[in-house]
């Protein structure tokens, strides 16, 4: 295979991989609600939605490692907690998600059957196709990713174009914001942070062995094709969902994608979008279990007995709690969102700066604050009354970005010690 066409499936592929069940059913609501204010929503969206998993796959292109590789810096217990917990989240939440969104989407308006078949079925099938990992960025890169994009543009341009020449009135408090915090519902930083890892090991398990610079060239351009992608598809949802406000009504995240697709593609052809949701969903499940996988198989010494356990249990969890609404299974998350996205955001951006700027004090110093001032945010979920003063004296704590501007400040203060430390002495 050509080196070009090897970085488009690729690239397709980690499209794919990350292109998951909150990539479709959260763009189209957010532009529901923000309505005449859709593009500062998209705004924030993009930052957490594509620059930050895309920025995770140049990290993995600069460290050509393992997850565990992300965090070492900080301590290597460090990283082996943050990597339990990174495939915990993502094995209990998003991966669920993704047969609860089939279910109620695609298999609900039709048939009554009970939401076990479909996410049992469902797991079947994605068990089926991650033990034969070896052939996964091949068909998905090649055949899946082809089939998502043209529906989704085919929803999109027909949005566009059925317009009905009013929009409603935000609905956000601070839509820039809100876009940005909705950002982390699509999982995609830690989706970034486990298919980068993804993507090695398939490039690695390959007959023809690549250098370090052939991996990193392959991923980061990889990585652009993929975050385009997202930009576009994202920013068409959303402004779909702006301009189709008045039509889509004030109902759930997934009844709105419902309405889209009738709204867009009528009655009988809406079943190409069940085929485009099915496949999203699909995907991105795959891509999830095999990271966990991948990652067992390595702690355990290179064992398949590790990578297919990991594979089926992972799966009987997805069945096990795939059942649940997918209002249910967002509303789980966000205190699990709240507490691991500020310190993975900080470890992707650690792992691209040069590394002058990012020694091990620095990681050391930056992960601690972030991870300090992240806990007013998560407590404000379950206490809010308690910590009210708290969070009046952090900057952006309302905003539940208060660990921001201290993991800057710590950042710039860290090198700045480390540069007057190590500067030569002039004699006196």
């Amino acid at each position: 295979m050509n080196k070009t066409k090897e970085i488009w499936m690729s690239g397709f592929a980690l499209f794919a991989f990350i292109f998951g069940a909150g990539n479709l059913i959260l763009p189209t609501f957010l532009g529901v609600k923000s309505g005449d204010q859709w593009y500062w929503v998209a705004l924030g969206f993009m930052i957490t939605g594509v620059i930050i998993p895309i920025l995770a796959i140049f990290a993995h292109a600069r460290i050509q490692g393992t997850l565990f590789d992300l965090g070492k810096k900080v301590t290597p217990w460090f990283s082996v907690i943050f990597c339990i917990l990174i495939y915990l989240i993502a094995i209990l939440l998003p991966v669920p998600r993704t047969a609860s969104v089939v279910h109620e989407v695609v298999i609900q308006p039709y048939v009554d059957i009970d939401p076990w078949v479909t996410s049992s079925l469902f797991f079947a099938l994605t068990f089926a196709f991650v033990v034969n990992r070896a052939k996964i960025i091949k068909a998905i890169g090649e055949f899946l990713t082809p089939i998502i994009v043209l529906l989704l543009f085919v929803v999109i341009i027909e949005a566009l174009f059925s317009y009905p020449g009013k929009m409603l009135s935000n609905t956000f408090e601070s839509p820039f914001t809100d876009g940005m915090l909705e950002g982390y519902q699509t999982f995609d930083a830690i989706g970034g942070v486990i298919l980068g890892a993804v993507l090695i090991v398939s490039i690695n398990l390959r007959k023809q062995k690549l250098s370090y610079e052939d991996k990193k060239e392959l991923l980061t351009k990889s990585g652009l094709i993929a975050g385009g992608g997202l930009l576009i598809i994202y920013t068409g949802l959303i402004a779909s969902g702006a301009l189709m406000s008045t039509s889509l009504g004030d109902v759930s995240r997934t009844q709105v994608l419902i309405n889209l697709s009738h709204l867009t593609l009528g009655g009988e052809e809406s079943v190409f979008f069940n085929i485009l949701v099915v496949l999203a969903c699909f995907t991105t499940a795959v891509g999830v279990v095999t990271g966990a996988a991948d990652y067992a198989k390595g702690v355990f010494k290179d064992s398949r007995v590790a990578f297919v356990l990991t594979t089926l249990i992972s799966c009987a969890l997805g069945i096990i709690l795939g059942h649940y609404g997918v209002n249910q299974i967002i509303d789980l998350a966000i205190p699990a969102l709240m507490f691991i996205y500020p310190i993975t955001i900080v470890l992707i951006l650690l792992n691209i700066v040069p590394e002058k700027w990012s020694s091990k004090v620095v990681f050391r110093s930056v992960t601690i604050v972030t991870l300090l001032f992240s806990i007013p945010d998560f407590l404000s979920l379950f206490i809010p009354e308690s910590i009210d003063g708290i969070k009046s004296m952090i900057p952006l704590s309302h905003q539940k970005l208060g660990w921001v501007l201290p993991a800057m400040l710590t950042f710039l203060g860290a090198n700045i010690f480390l540069w007057n430390k190590n500067k030569p002495q002039t004699a006196s």
